[in-house]
C-alpha cells in the first residue's frame, strides 16, 4: 500500500474505532462530535419563597419545565419521607442538599439519616459563619471539621462537598495571602472533602475554574450554573452588572463544560440568587442548557 493511502487508512481506522467506543477525544469532537449535558437540575433557593407555601405544587413546576434533578436549602418544615415522596411522584431525584456550617457541627448523624431517606448521595456546606470568613485559621479549623463530617458520610455512603461564593478568594493576611479555597483544597482530606463550584461567583471574584479543574482534576462532582451580566466597563465584577438567566450573561459555558471530565462534574444545578420570575427564569435557563452543544 502506498505510504499516503497506508496514512489514511490508519488514520481513518483509528478514528473509526474511537467513535465506535463512544470514546470522548479531541479526534471524535474534530470528526464533528459534540457533547450535550444529559442532567440538568437546579437549586431550590431559586424558588424559595414558592418552597414556602407549596412545596409539592413548586416541585411539579420545576419538573413541568424539564428539571430533573434539585438540590435543597431545607425541606421547609416538612418530614423526609414526605419530601421523598413528592419527588417521586413527580418523578424526580435530589442528589445534594446544603445545609449550615452548624448542623454539620452538631446535627451530622440526624442529617446523615435524612438525607438517605430523601435520597442525597451529597450533602454540602455553602459558607462558614460570617465573623471567621477573613481568618485563615478559620479555614483550617473548617477544614478539619469538614474531614471528619467527610468521614462519618463517607461511612454512610454519602460524600461530603464545600460551596463557594466570593469571599474564598480574597487573600487572607494571616495565611501569607491565600485564598480560603486554596487551604480547603490542601488541608482537606480530597477523599473525603468534595468541592461544590459556584462557576459564578469563582469567576466574577477574577479567577479561572479551568485553573483549579486543573490544578485538583476529579475535585468537583457538582456545579452551580448561574450567569453575570458585564459591567459598565465592559468586565464581570461583583460591583457592577447583575445574576441573569444562564445562557443571557457573559460567562464561556462551552469553555468551562469542555472540561467537565477532568473536573469530574456529575452533577449541574442551575441557581438564581434574586430571579425577577423564577419560574420563567428557570424555564429560560433550562431552554439554554437543553440546547446547548460544547
Amino acid at each position: 500500500m502506498p505510504r499516503m493511502k497506508r496514512r489514511t487508512f490508519i488514520g481513518n481506522s483509528i478514528a473509526t474505532t474511537l467513535l465506535a467506543s463512544g470514546a470522548t477525544s479531541e479526534l471524535t469532537r474534530a470528526a464533528g462530535g459534540s457533547r450535550k449535558l444529559e442532567r440538568i437540575g437546579m437549586q431550590l433557593y431559586t424558588v424559595r419563597d414558592l418552597m414556602k407555601t407549596d412545596v409539592d405544587g413548586t416541585l411539579a413546576k420545576v419538573a413541568a419545565i424539564g428539571y430533573n434533578e434539585v438540590e435543597f436549602a431545607g425541606y421547609f418544615e416538612h418530614a423526609p419521607k414526605d419530601i421523598r415522596a413528592m419527588l417521586d411522584k413527580h418523578k424526580l431525584t435530589s442528589p445534594s442538599e446544603h445545609v449550615s456550617y452548624a448542623v454539620v457541627q452538631n446535627k451530622w448523624p440526624e442529617t446523615l439519616d435524612a438525607a438517605h431517606i430523601v435520597g442525597h448521595k451529597f450533602i454540602v456546606c455553602p459558607s462558614i459563619d460570617d465573623s471567621q470568613r477573613k481568618k485563615g485559621e478559620a479555614w483550617k479549623k473548617a477544614a478539619e471539621v469538614f474531614n471528619r463530617a467527610g468521614e462519618a458520610s463517607k461511612k454512610a455512603g454519602i460524600q461530603f462537598a464545600y460551596h463557594n461564593h466570593t469571599w474564598e478568594f480574597e487573600p487572607l493576611a494571616d495565611a501569607d495571602g491565600k485564598f480560603a479555597y486554596d487551604i480547603l483544597l490542601t488541608e482537606a482530606d480530597p477523599k473525603l472533602v468534595k468541592m461544590e463550584m459556584d462557576l459564578c461567583w469563582i469567576t466574577i471574584a477574577g479567577q479561572d475554574p479551568l485553573k483549579y479543574f486543573d490544578k485538583y482534576p476529579g475535585r468537583f462532582p457538582l456545579v452551580h450554573v448561574k450567569d453575570w451580566t458585564k459591567g459598565a466597563d465592559g468586565k464581570l465584577s461583583e460591583k457592577d452588572g447583575k445574576m441573569t438567566d444562564v445562557g443571557s450573561g457573559a460567562i464561556d459555558w462551552k469553555r468551562l463544560f469542555a472540561q467537565s471530565k477532568k473536573a469530574g462534574i456529575e452533577h449541574y444545578f442551575v441557581e438564581h440568587d434574586e430571579p425577577a420570575s423564577p419560574i420563567e427564569d428557570l424555564t429560560n435557563s433550562y431552554k439554554y442548557l437543553h440546547d446547548l452543544r460544547y
